[in-house]
């Protein structure tokens, strides 16, 4: 019998995007957070456990796992800092293929216009057509997501967290599903702040089981709380 274990991936809660500091979150990410966890906890009682939770090092990652771990109580998790679960720098893809500055994205059409850059420029970083500035390769960025999943797959047989960004999850979903770069972006431009992927897996592979998933922002109550940035 081939015993399988859990991965859950997790998107950061709303960051601050607009302002000086995007790696931040913003109240409405730590309420997003926290509910999460606490919507675990419900669901599960005290059956709710993680082997080991991975997280990048950024700010708004460790921030969403500190409030995950608080709304479901969980105090004594093994966590593993892992770099390759960092999100891409948005503004050095955007700059890859922009001459001239966007303007602020704080109006519709501002909002617009960047993601239409962003898009682009994923595009482009991913045929190997610019190189962003401070970072790697997308071969290289893909390989560090996929050795988080290996590691995964190698050391655990329960329950792990990963806690990322849309631009790791949706590289770690491309990479299971095999998809075109095409529709591994549009994966990535839709997927919403704390939504949930869910994977089962063995020594040998991962599977999908659900993908981009609020759960905890369902019902009464939580109008206003689903958010993309």
């Amino acid at each position: 019998m081939v015993v399988m274990g859990t991965l859950y991936l997790v998107r950061h809660g709303q960051a601050s995007f607009g302002t000086d500091d995007y790696d931040e979150l913003s109240e409405l990410g730590h309420r997003q957070a926290r509910r999460l966890g606490t919507y675990w906890r419900q669901r599960f009682g005290d059956a709710l456990s993680f082997d080991a939770v991975l997280t990048g090092t950024l700010r708004r990652q460790l921030q969403t796992w500190q409030g995950i771990a608080e709304g479901a109580g969980l105090p004594n998790v093994p966590q593993v800092s892992w770099p390759g679960l960092n999100e891409y720098d948005g503004d050095a893809v955007i700059a890859a293929v922009c001459q001239e500055p966007l303007p602020p994205p704080d109006t519709a059409e501002g909002y617009k216009a960047h993601f239409r850059a962003l898009r682009r420029g994923l595009e482009a970083w991913m045929a190997g057509d610019v190189a962003p500035a401070g970072m790697p390769t997308h071969a290289q960025f893909a390989r560090d997501v996929v050795a988080a999943l290996d590691h995964v797959r190698q050391r655990y047989r329960g329950n792990v967290l990963l806690v990322s960004s849309g631009g790791p999850i949706t590289t770690a979903v491309g990479h299971v599903l095999q998809t075109p770069p095409a529709v591994t972006i549009a994966l990535n431009l839709r997927y919403r702040n704390t939504a949930v992927t869910e994977m089962a897996f063995n020594s040998r592979r991962h599977s999908l089981v659900a993908y981009n998933a609020l759960p905890h922002l369902a019902g009464a109550g939580f109008e206003g709380w689903v958010t993309y940035a």
